[in-house]
């Protein structure tokens, strides 16, 4: 059976520019439905799955992801008449009475999130798929089938933990024998993941977007100067859940839009808000620190609480919050669990993945249930496709060839001991928000200087901002503070760097002692761990420090002419198209 699931509502920003025309441009992300994608299931195996931003180049982008779909049924070889099910993360239809209740909230329902609505976009961009074929999944049932059907556990506890799905915004479930069982659930009326976002904005970035940012501030904070008031603002209850009293203010229909009370009390208690292009202060940086603590202690009362009651020492989660690494971090050293395991692709990119898992389980009672590999799940490229780009800039470039792998690695290990910035780009595209070795930005971590550098003149990022260290799974324990052979494959779990090595690695270690770590084995990320064993022969450490290939406010490279116009317009040494390695012309 072949099984397409979708996400996003390419609808939702437009209704919101029609009905509040004067917003400043970063309240209309103060909506839902962004990060649309496709992946495809067939027979239970997933065999493609990819972001629509990654094909239309526009970043979080809600559009119907009519690309993705192709690139997945393309990979398949499949036509859209093989496809048997169309499922979409999301299910609005149960709360369809609760939109009756003013105007403007019907007509959303009718012009967003109705089935209607969806089916309109369906017509018209997979012209004749039978409307029969397609269902509906909730957003947090998605996201809970995506990390219990790509775990490998039998049994474990699920936490789905985001902004909002349709109208919760938690929600814990007991897996077992392929099934999921509700156990609580969370109202986004006291949503965690609306809270950090809304401090997100406050502080200047972009709402539901640049929480990471937050995330990688935090640590050059005080964590104590507004300890309470995130106390108050996050409220712990007994039986497990979250309250969040100062989501509770907006009242009228305007201010749950847009949050309007809930912002001004922010101010009132945090300092006024920054614009994005402010000077970042102590002030910032304490309101950053204290709210990471709190979705620290939030995290863990949560899943504390329902381990506890369970009894279940694996834990497997899923929905943006989860993607929050230093909670992640926190968790796993909590010793509360035996194992966790977060869905590499948490956020709503991720929805789709789950949306077509939960139909397939219903019609495979043994569905597969193994831990995923690193998801190289998006498009590969052919040689011709790169040549084509590297002929399309033959006046810009040198060209030196490589007869395989081997021998391009030893080139690329070169280069990253003298100091070279490279950018690697071959396979599959990972799906997801983390380059995990196939569209990839590396440097040596063991350079003082390389974070600024790239932050500024290839990144074109914040300075604040941490980069992550790519180490082999053989040597993981060596540098960091985890036993031998620990797998963290998708970049998504802070963890301390040895004391007696952080002077060692100043570009991948945060200022609080940690990093984000990816481990790469031979088994699944096979052609990179090529490359750090290289990289080790030329260092002395299996490392590199690994950022995604782009920049800001761009999607990741897909094809090899992106990879081509992003390194020519950027601070980059070097790019490795495959075994190709290109230089700017002398």
């Amino acid at each position: 059976m072949n099984i397409l699931g979708i996400s996003g509502f390419e609808n939702s920003m437009p209704f919101k520019r029609a009905h509040w025309p004067s917003l400043d441009e970063r309240e209309y992300r103060i909506s839902q439905g962004h990060d649309s994608a496709a992946a495809l299931v067939v027979d239970g195996q997933v065999v493609a799955a990819a972001a629509e931003e990654r094909f239309n180049r526009e970043k979080h982008s809600p559009r119907f992801p009519v690309r993705a779909i192709e690139y997945c049924l393309a990979e398949a070889g499949l036509a859209l008449a093989d496809v048997d099910e169309l499922a979409h993360g999301f299910d609005y239809e149960p709360y369809r009475p609760l939109f009756s209740l003013d105007p403007v909230a019907s007509e959303l329902y009718r012009e967003v999130y109705s089935r209607e609505a969806l089916l309109r976009l369906v017509e018209r961009d997979l012209k004749g798929f039978p409307a029969d074929r397609f269902h509906h999944v909730g957003h947090h049932q998605a996201h809970a089938a995506s990390a219990y059907f790509t775990s490998g556990f039998d049994e474990c506890l699920v936490v789905v933990i985001d902004g909002m799905g349709e109208v919760v915004s938690a929600t814990v479930y007991r897996a077992s024998a392929g099934g999921l069982e509700k156990l609580h659930e969370i109202s986004a009326a006291h949503s965690i993941g609306i809270l950090y976002s809304l401090v997100t904005l406050h502080l200047g970035f972009e709402f539901g977007a640049d929480e990471y940012k937050i995330m990688g501030l935090a640590p050059y904070g005080d964590p104590e100067r507004f300890r309470s008031f995130f106390e108050h603002a996050i409220d712990l209850r007994p039986n497990g859940s979250i309250r969040i009293p100062p989501l509770t203010l907006n009242e009228s229909r305007e201010e749950r839009e847009n949050q309007l009370v809930t912002r001004r009390y922010l101010a009132e208690h945090l300092g006024p808000p920054r614009m994005p292009d402010d000077p970042i202060t102590d002030d910032h940086r304490d309101v950053a620190a204290a709210l990471q603590a709190g979705l620290d202690r939030a995290m863990e009362h949560l899943c504390g609480h329902f381990r506890r009651q369970t009894g279940l020492r694996k834990l497997a989660m899923a929905g943006g919050v989860a993607l929050n690494c230093t909670a992640n971090g926190k968790l796993l050293r909590s010793g509360l669990f035996d194992d966790i395991y977060v869905q590499p692709a948490a956020g709503d990119d991720g929805s789709a993945l789950g949306a077509a898992l939960h139909r397939a389980s219903l019609h495979h009672k043994d569905l597969p249930n193994r831990r995923f590999p690193v998801p190289f799940l998006g498009p590969a490229h052919s040689h011709d496709a790169i040549e084509s780009a590297i002929s399309g800039a033959a006046d810009r470039i040198e060209v030196e060839r490589f007869d395989g792998l081997e021998a391009a690695c030893e080139r690329a290990a070169d280069l990253i001991r003298d100091g070279r910035v490279l950018a690697w780009y071959r396979g599959r595209m990972e799906f997801g928000p983390r380059a995990l070795g196939h569209r990839s930005i590396l440097a040596d971590p063991g350079h003082p200087e390389m974070r600024g550098r790239i932050n500024s003149m290839v990144k074109m990022r914040e300075a604040f901002r941490p980069f992550a260290p790519a180490v082999t799974i053989e040597q993981v324990h060596r540098w960091f503070e985890v036993p031998p052979m620990t797998e963290l494959p998708y970049m998504i779990i802070t963890v301390d760097v040895r004391q007696e090595h952080r002077a060692q690695l100043p570009a991948v270690t945060h200022v609080n002692g940690s990093a984000r770590v990816q481990t790469v084995s031979s088994g699944d990320n096979a052609s990179f761990h090529t490359l750090l064993r290289a990289v080790g022969r030329t260092t002395g450490r299996e490392m590199v420090l690994n950022t995604s290939f782009n920049v800001k406010g761009q999607p990741i490279v897909n094809t090899p002419a992106e990879a081509l116009e992003t390194f020519l317009r950027t601070g980059i040494d070097f790019l490795f198209l495959e075994n190709t390695l290109i230089s700017r012309s002398r």
